[in-house]
């Protein structure tokens, strides 16, 4: 059930502070315009860790596809805990914790279709993004946002890799409908180009399992997020927070909506909501 948007914090959802938050890495903890994260974000992630409150990434992209000034982020502030490409790989202290893969048969329905169609389309391992061919609206979408991909012939294509979402690029997702497998879904990220994903594959499917292993469950987590990747997510926590920018389908959702990230909005919502 859909979630109205909260001008003030649930005070009954807040009678403690969170045990651990996830974060979004484009547009949350990352200005991608600007290539750089605020240092008041860096500030205030420092104030969680010195709280004893764990920090983590919950994130669309891939380990390899992450912005420089991201890995120096985990670095500085010390992030264990990745979840990454919608959920589908969780790594912690550096080891791999669960991975999704597809489905060998849904990697080649999706892209006997794409081919079909001619839709440029690229695969996401664990570490890269490899395009079996290329468009316009590919390097559109991924120059975007900074993403490096390697183009690859398909028989060239290292198939004993596993493959945890197809990326499928158009001039404008909103005159194409793809048809695909019920066991599939979509998630938009840009004009250009949808996550092409398994249908119970979501960021809160690998938030889940980390929680676990970390004996916590989603009622000690929070999450910030702006997108539509981030719907899950801020629905199964036990408090959602949606950046100012953020996507209007995620506000809704959302317990509360903070400042945009362009004004301290990380630094601004968790003083406002008392935890920093």
């Amino acid at each position: 059930m859909i979630k109205p948007i909260k001008n003030l914090p649930n005070e009954k959802k807040m009678q403690s502070k969170p045990k651990i938050i996830f974060f979004d890495i484009d547009d949350t903890l990352y200005i991608k315009v600007q290539n750089r994260i605020p240092d008041s974000t860096i500030t205030a992630l420092q104030q969680l860790k010195a709280q004893g409150i764990v920090i983590a990434i919950a994130t669309g992209r891939g380990l390899g596809v992450f912005p420089p000034t991201v890995y120096q982020l985990i670095n500085t502030v010390g992030i264990d805990l990745l979840v990454t490409i919608n959920g589908q790989y969780v790594r912690y202290q550096g080891e791999t914790l669960v991975h999704y893969p597809l489905k060998n048969e849904q990697i080649e329905q999706v892209t006997d279709y794409l081919v079909h169609e001619k839709i440029a389309y690229a695969y996401m391992t664990a570490e890269k993004i490899f395009a079996l061919s290329e468009s316009f609206a590919l390097k559109n979408a991924l120059n975007s946002l900074r993403i490096p991909y390697t183009l690859v012939e398909p028989n060239n294509f290292d198939k004993s890799l596993p493959i945890y979402q197809i990326l499928a690029f158009y001039d404008d997702n909103s005159t194409v409908q793809l048809h695909l497998p019920d066991s599939l879904k979509t998630v938009l990220w840009h004009l250009s180009g949808v996550d092409i994903l398994d249908k119970n594959g979501s960021k809160a499917r690998g938030i889940e399992y980390a929680l676990k292993k970390l004996g916590l469950s989603f009622t000690d987590a929070w999450a910030f997020g702006d997108g539509l990747n981030d719907i899950e997510m801020l629905q199964s926590v036990g408090f959602g927070v949606a950046m100012g920018n953020a996507h209007p389908d995620l506000k809704v959702v959302a317990d509360f909506v903070c400042p945009a990230i362009t004004d301290d909005g990380i630094y601004q919502g968790l003083k406002n909501l008392g935890v920093i």
